[in-house]
């Protein structure tokens, strides 16, 4: 396997010799294999890039079984050749033609991970854990870090974004980049976030489709996504531990957690972004999801429901100190989580301090502050 890596390796820098020949033009590539669309970071920029530019998104999921990654080696010549003929290049996430070719000098390539900020542990961080990406190379009979360093594992980035300076510190280590590659800039979609009038018009939207949820006070849980499904049970417990005649619930899984839910009592949507619910909620619960930068901007009370703290930290761990840093209190006891609903005990301070510490300030906006930047990178002489 090793060697038809490699060889696959050569075989596409011998073709991207002859991409290369084509001219750079006045061009911006979205690139991203995180869904088959583009996100609302990328559309948030293009929107605005467009004007005077030529803005190309390049969004597809590498999906599981042969016929899709028959289908997505094709689709890699696609990025080969807008990368080629790019000025700037903008990722959400590891893209193989990126980390394994090499580009010419007139090409400028930013990490903008589709993760406000540095959490969760992952890519270089987790390359011996269970959660890395690279372990199958194992089954292959493969290590994790050789895999990684064949494969270009976030390799050739000129700039990488991050939401602080304390931030740096994680994405330093993921990513292997010393501090001068970054350059502080919150995502995005933080202005839809953080303006009333969005959230106001979010807001009706989400009235008129569930209409329950005028009429009580809200709680949103929104946990991340585990491997082993060990969470479904605890799902389905808080579930039924909810007082409905006082609150409804507002359930937000990950799209990969396998489990849908039949229960009138709840309100199970795919509709909206779990921020956007955020809005409509008086409450907010969740664990170890990143979600907390974007719902820690709207200053609601946040619970940290983390009934497996000791064996997730052991499984993935955190950049922050999750027992200090979290903008919430922590639970192990869903029933001592509740109490604290109902009686209305909890504290905002943490809230600030996470704030202040995870997520800069933007200048003119968060998108305009980006835009500018890129703006930039586009005048600059080959």
């Amino acid at each position: 396997m090793r060697f038809l890596l490699k060889a696959g390796i050569i075989f596409l820098n011998i073709v991207y010799f002859f991409i290369k020949l084509f001219p750079i033009r006045n061009k911006i590539a979205f690139i991203s294999r995180q869904s088959n669309k583009p996100n609302i970071d990328f559309e948030l920029l293009g929107n605005k890039l467009e004007k005077n530019y030529k803005v190309v998104y390049l969004c597809k999921k590498l999906e599981k079984g042969v016929f899709n990654k028959i289908k997505y080696f094709f689709h890699m010549f696609k990025q080969m050749y807008h990368i080629s003929t790019s000025k700037v290049v903008v990722l959400d996430s590891y893209c193989i033609p990126v980390g394994i070719l090499k580009h010419k000098k007139g090409v400028k390539i930013v990490q903008m991970w589709h993760a406000l900020g540095a959490f969760k542990k992952f890519g270089k961080s987790i390359l011996d854990k269970d959660e890395s990406n690279a372990n199958v190379g194992e089954v292959k009979g493969i290590s994790a870090n050789d895999l990684s360093e064949i494969m270009g594992m976030h390799k050739n980035y000129d700039y990488i974004f991050s939401s602080s300076e304390e931030s740096c510190i994680g994405f330093s280590e993921a990513f292997g980049y010393p501090r001068n590659k970054f350059k502080i800039y919150p995502l995005p979609r933080l202005d839809l976030i953080v303006n009333k009038d969005n959230q106001e018009k979010v807001k009706k939207k989400i009235y008129s489709k569930y209409k329950q949820l005028k009429n009580k006070e809200n709680i949103l849980y929104c946990p991340t996504f585990r491997k082993d499904d060990s969470d479904i049970d605890h799902i389905k417990e808080l579930i039924n531990k909810i007082d409905y005649k006082k609150y409804n619930l507002i359930l937000k899984l990950h799209p990969l957690t396998k489990l849908e839910v039949n229960d009138d009592r709840v309100v199970y949507d795919k509709s909206f972004n779990t921020y956007e619910m955020a809005f409509v909620s008086d409450y907010i619960i969740t664990d170890y999801s990143a979600v907390i930068y974007e719902v820690s901007q709207l200053k609601k009370p946040i619970f940290i429901y983390a009934y497996d703290r000791d064996t997730y930290i052991n499984k993935r761990d955190f950049y922050l100190n999750f027992d200090k840093d979290m903008p919430g209190e922590i639970f192990t006891d869903i029933d001592k989580l509740l109490d604290k609903i109902n009686n209305k005990d909890y504290s905002l301070s943490k809230i600030d301090r996470f704030n202040s510490r995870y997520v800069n300030k933007y200048k003119v906006s968060y998108t305009d502050d980006i835009v500018k930047f890129i703006e930039s990178l586009m005048d600059e002489e080959k």
